[in-house]
């Protein structure tokens, strides 16, 4: 019973990783916009879309280790 309830909170803790993918892409959509708009802006877009993309793939890899940490530990 215990080790089936592990796997459901697991799961769902993963479900996260899904939005985290789609943040993703709503990063480097959104830079593709805007490069298109006005390419004079480009690196410092750049940047920007980096920085996006760390906050967003950190957010991942929480939810990935409390997936882990519901798994392994408890």
């Amino acid at each position: 019973m215990l080790e089936g309830a592990k796997l459901i909170g697991a799961g769902c803790a993963t479900i996260a990783l899904a939005g985290a993918a789609v943040g993703i892409g709503n990063v480097f959509s959104s830079l593709i916009t805007s490069v298109a708009r006005n390419p004079s802006l480009a690196k410092q877009l750049f940047g920007y879309a980096i920085l996006g993309f760390a906050l967003t793939e950190a957010i991942a890899l929480f939810a990935l280790m409390m997936a882990f940490l519901i798994l392994f530990v408890f």
